[in-house]
């Protein structure tokens, strides 16, 4: 089988979208993780006057991470499967919170360029066609300073963890998805991992796309070396997320 791509993938999720969450809450620390990472950001006062962008907000849990983490920013949440916005509406959020249906390959599109604090993208860049044009199109949405946090399946390049990830996907995740009957969408999430970049490869590819600090770090329990946060600032200045 191979992997879904443009369409074929956003209507993947569209269909998978009504039994995502409880697939997703049977990972262990599913949304601790994404709440670590969205902690990671250091954004001060609670966000307060800061914009930050939710790309690829799925169902809204790493929205609902973001919204722990800075109670008080200014929350653009986007995704391009409306299935999964669908859901995530549905859910009670402040007013600081909007919704829009927009792909990743939409963002160059926009009028925002300068315009947000921070960017957190969770399990996005497995499933654009081209990350390094995604990443340059974020880098031109942050202020200088501004910070990008990219919480993703990228292998660490162990043999190990490649191993572990094949019997996790294999045992658990497939049959799951084949329950729901989205056997082709937890498919493609099993071999989109294997083909993405390992870790050190896309922290590289991060930094080509115009940020100069980037920082890799492990995912805890037994996610560890399969997935990683990957923290970045954009520009020279200060990040105003590192403001007291």
């Amino acid at each position: 089988m191979t992997l879904l791509r443009d369409h074929e993938l956003t209507h993947a999720f569209d269909r998978a979208s009504h039994t995502y969450d409880r697939l997703t809450a049977l990972n262990p620390g599913y949304r601790s993780d994404l709440l670590r990472s969205a902690h990671r950001l250091r954004l001060p006062h609670g966000g307060r006057g800061l914009r930050v962008l939710d790309l690829g907000c799925g169902t809204g849990a790493s929205t609902r991470a973001l919204l722990r983490a800075a109670p008080y920013a200014r929350i653009t949440a986007v995704d391009a499967s409306a299935g999964m916005l669908e859901q995530a509406r549905a859910k009670r959020w402040p007013p600081n919170v909007r919704f829009v249906h927009r792909s990743a390959e939409q963002i160059p599109t926009t009028e925002d360029d300068g315009s947000y604090d921070a960017v957190f993208a969770a399990y996005l860049f497995r499933n654009v066609a081209e990350p390094g044009a995604v990443l340059e199109a974020v880098r031109a949405l942050l202020r200088p300073g501004g910070r990008l946090l990219v919480h993703e399946y990228s292998l660490s390049g162990s043999p190990v963890h490649r191993a572990v990830w094949n019997t996790v996907c294999r045992g658990v995740i497939v049959p799951a998805g084949t329950l729901t009957g989205d056997r082709a969408l937890y498919h493609h999430l099993w071999r989109s991992v294997l083909d993405f970049d390992t870790a050190p490869v896309f922290a590289r590819r991060i930094a080509r796309a115009g940020f100069p600090f980037v920082r890799t770090v492990p995912v805890g329990g037994w996610q560890t070396g399969i997935v990683h946060a990957f923290l970045a600032r954009s520009g020279e200045e200060p990040a105003r997320a590192d403001a007291s």
